[in-house]
C-alpha cells in the first residue's frame, strides 16, 4: 500500500511504502535519526529494531519518499494486543524535507494501517526538545498521557496517546499499489 498525497508546500507527491528497517533507505534514515538524537540530547536509543516486531502481523515500518528521495520513516508495533494498543516508533523526517507533509503522511499511513489491523489506541513518545514532533503529534490529535516506558526520565520524555475510532474515521488519503524502488 502506498499513500500518495501531494505535498502542500511543493506539490510533489509523497509516497509511503512498506519497508523492512534493514532496507537501505530505512537504514540511512534511522542512522540520521540516531545522529540527530545524539546531537539534541547527548544520548539516543539504539537504532537496532527487532525485525519481526515491524513486520506484519506484528507491526510495520515505512519510508516516505518526496519525489524519488527517501525523506522520512516510522513504524509501529503492537504494544498490548488485548487492549488493541500499538506503539509508533522512530518517526523521522530529514531536516531538508520538513514542513512538506512527509511526517503527516507517515503518521496518517501508520494510523490507517493500525486501525485496519484492529488497533484502537496509539501510544508514542518523544523528547521535550523535539518541538517539531510535539507540534505534529498535537496537530494530529494526540493527547499528553502518563509515561508508559519504564526508566524514562520524565524531565526529558513525553508520552502521547490517541484513540482510533475505526478506519473510516481516521483521516484518509489516496492509496494505490506500492511501487518498486
Amino acid at each position: 500500500m502506498t499513500t500518495t498525497p501531494r505535498s502542500r508546500a511543493t506539490g510533489v507527491q509523497i509516497d509511503v511504502i512498506e519497508r523492512l528497517p534493514s532496507h537501505p533507505d530505512a537504514s540511512s534514515l534511522l542512522e540520521a535519526f540516531y545522529q540527530e538524537q545524539l546531537k539534541r540530547y547527548g544520548f539516543a536509543d539504539p537504532i537496532a529494531m527487532s525485525p519481526p516486531d515491524y513486520a506484519v502481523p506484528n507491526g510495520v515500518f515505512v519510508v516516505a519518499y518526496l519525489g524519488s528521495l527517501p525523506v522520512g520513516c516510522g513504524g509501529y508495533r503492537w504494544f498490548d494486543r488485548l487492549a488493541h494498543a500499538i506503539e509508533i516508533k522512530k518517526v523521522y523526517v530529514d531536516p531538508a524535507a520538513r514542513g512538506r507533509g512527509a511526517g503527516r503522511a507517515v503518521m496518517t499511513w501508520l494510523e490507517r494501517h493500525a486501525a485496519t489491523a484492529g488497533a484502537r489506541q496509539v501510544l508514542l513518545e518523544t523528547g521535550v526538545r523535539n518541538t517539531a514532533a510535539m507540534r505534529l503529534f498535537a496537530s494530529a490529535g494526540y493527547q499528553s498521557t502518563a509515561g508508559y516506558v519504564e526508566d524514562r526520565d520524565p524531565a526529558i520524555n513525553r508520552a502521547f496517546a490517541k484513540t482510533l475510532h475505526g478506519v473510516a474515521q481516521v483521516p484518509a488519503v489516496g492509496a494505490s499499489q506500492a511501487s518498486a524502488r
